[in-house]
């Protein structure tokens, strides 16, 4: 049973991205569109081209950003304001999946690659504030993007979780290689599994997943 798979767990970390909110509701799309933006006037290239950098930078170092600063210098500071400037009115507040996260025992945290002040408005426009114990953004880790190893090892020493009682939740796959070897338990939260020998469990509903833990 899922519930015996936990029983252990004393800390529950959560991403914040297509996790705590349905891929559907787009939020991460109106993201995509300001750094494309971004790109585009900062570095003086077209649409195509800003995209390609955009993606490119994503998969190889984690987030666009972390490749924006090594191949270009570029001031963090700035950027991540203007491309978490959205409309969070897309989101919608989930009931059933506030109680099933107020239900957890232990600590409850959010750890995103956003900021956050970004997280904060996620979590208001989601009626999940007050859920949390801790909210950990891409800038408690020095800027160092999930899934880079040195990122959970900073976030989590700052939090003083210990890996081997706690459970992650994410929505892309890659970021949960890194908290498995360190020994948590792992769960994709996404609308079709991924197999990889670090997913221990996958559900498309993770209100519903949480509620069977309690």
């Amino acid at each position: 049973m899922p519930r015996d798979r936990f029983s252990h767990v004393e800390t529950w970390v959560f991403d914040l991205d297509n996790t705590l909110y349905p891929p559907e509701m787009a939020l991460f799309d109106q993201i995509n569109i300001r750094m494309t933006d971004w790109v585009m006037r900062v570095l003086g290239v077209d649409r195509a081209e800003a995209d390609r950098l955009r993606h490119r930078y994503w998969r190889d170092h984690g987030t666009t950003l972390a490749g924006l600063m090594r191949h270009h210098g570029v001031d963090p500071g700035p950027y991540l304001v203007e491309v978490h400037d959205i409309d969070f009115t897309v989101l919608t507040p989930d009931p059933a999946l506030a109680a099933a996260i107020a239900a957890l025992p232990g600590r409850r945290i959010v750890y995103t690659n956003g900021t956050r002040p970004y997280a904060e408005q996620v979590i208001a426009h989601r009626g999940l504030s007050g859920l949390f114990d801790a909210v950990y953004g891409v800038e408690h880790a020095g800027l160092v993007p999930k899934p880079e190893r040195a990122a959970f090892e900073t976030v989590f020493a700052a939090d003083g979780l210990d890996p081997r009682r706690a459970a992650m939740f994410e929505d892309d796959p890659r970021n949960l290689a890194v908290p498995h070897a360190m020994g948590m338990r792992t769960v994709h939260v996404a609308p079709a599994p991924e197999p990889a020998d670090f997913i221990e469990h996958h559900t498309d509903d993770l209100g519903a997943f949480l509620a069977r833990l309690v």
